[in-house]
């Protein structure tokens, strides 16, 4: 869902970009604007004289207009490069006993993991998503639990069973995993 509203909000974003940034260019070239547009003229600035030299005698304007605009900038490059970045582990070195290795699939063992998982008594849906290093993975698991599930002895089965079983198989010397557990909806039962 968050993926979603993000990438609709960067497109509609680009698309207010774009559009603004072509009638300036095409104004400029010698395209005739709508009466109510703001930008009427080949011969019109977007900043007037006077717009610009209002503020030349404070001396706190321009270096503040220029900090708040390289702040823009910075969260700008901060979120490109947030949203450039891998949020999954792609593959995952298995110790093969030759020297060498070999490369498993992370969306292989993360639905190795999710469907175990959900062999357990008491866990009605899981996910599970690798992070880390491919020689040093580590797993986020979400479990949703079953109303009449124990948390505890669910997370213990799950740790001392799935969890030790993925990290045998392949080959790693610890898995690391945060689990979150969840309850299922369900509507109360009625006491007689």
């Amino acid at each position: 869902m968050l993926r979603t509203v993000n990438r609709v909000l960067l497109g509609l974003a680009g698309l207010v970009l774009l559009v603004i940034g072509g009638s300036v260019l095409a104004v400029g070239l010698g395209a005739s604007p709508p009466s109510w547009w703001f930008h009427d003229g080949r011969r019109d600035v977007l900043l007037s004289a006077a717009d610009r030299t209002r503020w030349r005698d404070e001396g706190w304007f321009w270096p503040t207009v220029i900090a708040v605009l390289a702040l823009l900038v910075l969260l700008a490059l901060w979120w490109l490069s947030a949203q450039l970045r891998r949020r999954r582990l792609g593959e995952v070195m298995v110790e093969s006993g030759d020297g060498e290795g070999a490369l498993l699939r992370g969306r292989a063992l993360e639905n190795v993991l999710a469907g175990e998982a959900e062999t357990l008594d008491g866990v009605e849906h899981a996910q599970a998503a690798l992070r880390g290093r491919r020689t040093a993975p580590r797993a986020r698991v979400g479990l949703t639990l079953a109303p009449d599930a124990t948390p505890s002895d669910t997370l213990h089965r799950f740790s001392s069973e799935v969890l030790t079983r993925a990290r045998d198989s392949a080959g790693l010397a610890s898995l690391p995993a945060t689990v979150r557990l969840r309850g299922v909806r369900h509507r109360a039962e009625r006491v007689s």
